[in-house]
């Protein structure tokens, strides 16, 4: 019997009438949630062009993370059943990233991945009749000092008659399976050391740093700090701790300048699709429009850790895979409770440093970041066999079809070369500026809504986007700026686009138009229209140019030819030409 919702093809009561390759052998894929197809879509590829493998998906309904679930099935292209059309359907291989539901009632052999660093956090006593702690109906309310450790206890891993649920439960390291022997010595047996593809892809992808640094806008001398939080109240997002982050936000913004320090944000898919990606938006609104970056936590997180300069975490798998990057870590929350005591991050996060919010942040950041020697233990504990897990993994995987592997290597995808996002600030600025010498002027900007740490000697205006939400400001100005092509027809050309602003605004003394990732056009008020642009190599927001020449013109100086521009240590020569 089956449901109205059940497919036909390529699995179904008279798929054979209707399919064109019926005799492939069945992989299901099980996404429990969004933070589970992340660690399956690292190892789909291992099954690419293998005409004898038909995948599917499906998703057990266990999860309280189940929004979007489904849309990121749909992108896939797989067919996805129902779960009661799974449960029937015979299949040769099941794989999955997490525990839950009825995973014994699918035919085939179970596989079961790690979705994070092993196996490490406590979590309530599962019951596959509800919906799955580990996946948020419990909550990390409920974990106590003595819960069982998610993936890596009896109660996870044996059904009700004790037997293990998984066929294979594939791990990283021999410290899992140590752990594994001591508590649950009647799963050991299906133990598989595998390695880590997360990790693999991570390591493959370190040559190209720098195309994920100017990705996100990164410039010569700039600093990427990237904020980092695992879900749950005790998390560096949550509210069940200190609650650090709504007063961490704009002290980042206020104590860092725009120009020396990125700021990007990686949160765990539970927080993303939690509490609603739009939601998300809205607490990190003005962090957004001041510079910070929201990273997609599905496809651009990897990309971000190994751009970083320092990551600010907590106790989660990313701030973890972070610190085996050789990245240095400073802990917002570093709750320990709720991990397994005997687990490498459990003492990772029991010695590692902490965020003081008592202390300025500009400070402890370059601390960190001067005086870090990357601890071994991280890159160690991570997988025992890097760079392996395509071959292993793919290997298990084809015993269990009992099909030969295919002839080509067994590899991973390579991750994606994310889409260019520099930062785009539309909260006004406050601009510190300083003559330095002949044609030198440094500049500082500050997007924060604190006042900036005023320095003797520097002069301060404000500069603002022309689209910016805080209107009212527009009109104490000192500089108006906005980005766009030169010929975008809604403007006009630079020249009349500024002559608009000069007349809408009569305070600000210069309006600047950046054209291109080096360029800008600029009139003054009194009148001359010019063109800023960077030498070769450059990578600064020209509109530092454009403040760098306001504060050299109300110094009482005439322009010249060429200008030296100072953000932080980096110095950039700038063309002046009339426009």
């Amino acid at each position: 019997m089956t449901g109205d919702a059940w497919i036909r093809v390529p699995v179904g009561d008279d798929s054979a009438r209707w399919a064109t390759r019926a005799g492939a052998r069945k992989v299901l894929v099980v996404v429990h949630n969004v933070t589970a197809a992340t660690r399956l879509s690292d190892v789909l590829p291992l099954f690419h062009d293998d005409f004898r493998v038909q995948l599917l998906a499906t998703c057990p309904g266990s999860s309280a993370f189940r929004a979007g679930v489904a849309e990121l099935l749909a992108d896939t292209g797989v067919p996805v059943l129902p779960w009661e059309q799974a449960v029937a359907t015979p299949v040769a291989l099941v794989i999955a990233a997490s525990f839950g539901g009825q995973l014994r009632s699918l035919s085939g052999v179970l596989s079961v991945l790690s979705h994070g660093v092993g196996y490490t956090k406590r979590l309530a006593t599962p019951d596959t009749r509800h919906p799955t702690p580990g996946n948020g109906s419990a909550g990390w309310a409920s974990v106590e000092p003595g819960a069982p450790v998610f993936g890596l206890s009896p109660e996870w891993l044996l059904d009700s008659d004790g037997k293990p649920i998984a066929d294979v439960l594939v791990l990283s390291h021999p410290e899992q399976y140590d752990r594994l022997r001591a508590v649950c010595p009647e799963a050991a047996p299906t133990a598989v050391l595998a390695g880590d593809p997360c990790w693999d892809r991570m390591l493959a992808a370190r040559p190209h740093r720098d195309r994920f640094r100017r990705a996100l806008g990164v410039g010569r001398g700039q600093r990427l700090v990237v904020l980092n939080s695992t879900w749950n109240p005790e998390s560096l997002f949550g509210d069940g701790g200190d609650d650090l982050l709504p007063s961490l936000l704009p002290r980042l913004t206020s104590e860092l300048p725009a120009d020396e320090y990125r700021l990007a944000a990686v949160l765990h898919p539970n927080v993303w699709h939690g509490h609603g990606p739009g939601q998300i938006r809205a607490w990190l609104d003005r962090a957004r429009r001041a510079g910070l970056a929201l990273v997609d936590p599905l496809h651009g997180w990897r990309q971000a850790l190994i751009a970083a300069d320092a990551v600010i975490g907590d106790h989660g798998s990313v701030t973890y895979y972070a610190a085996a990057l050789g990245t240095p870590v400073l802990l917002g929350a570093a709750p320990l409770s709720g991990l397994a005591p005997d687990a490498p991050v459990h003492a990772f996060v029991r010695t590692a440093p902490r965020l003081d919010p008592t202390q300025p942040l500009r400070a402890q950041l370059r601390s960190l970041i001067d005086g870090h020697q990357p601890p071994p233990e991280p890159a160690e504990f991570v997988s025992s066999v890097p760079g392996e897990s395509a071959a292993r993994l793919r290997r298990l995987f084809y015993d269990a079809l009992d099909l030969p592997e295919p002839d080509a290597p067994a590899r991973l995808e390579p991750l994606e070369l994310p889409p260019y996002e520099p930062p785009v600030p539309t909260v006004p600025l406050r601009v510190l500026t300083r003559l330095l010498g002949s044609g030198e002027i440094a500049v500082t900007r500050f997007a924060g809504p604190h006042e900036p740490p005023y320095e003797e000697g520097f002069e301060v205006h404000t500069a603002i986007h022309e689209d910016t939400r805080e209107t009212d400001q527009l009109d104490l100005a000192d500089v108006v700026f906005r980005y766009g092509a030169e010929d975008d027809p809604r403007l006009g050309p630079p020249a009349r686009w500024s002559a608009e602003v000069l007349d809408r605004y009569p305070h600000c003394a210069l309006a600047a138009y950046v054209t291109s990732p080096s360029s800008c056009v600029v009139r003054t008020r009194a009148g001359a229209l010019l063109r800023l642009t960077a030498g070769p190599g450059a990578d600064a927001d020209p509109a530092v140019y454009a403040s760098a020449l306001h504060a050299w013109l109300a110094a009482g100086k005439a322009w010249d030819e060429v200008l030296v521009v100072r953000t932080g240590g980096t110095d950039r020569q700038v063309d002046i030409t009339p426009a």
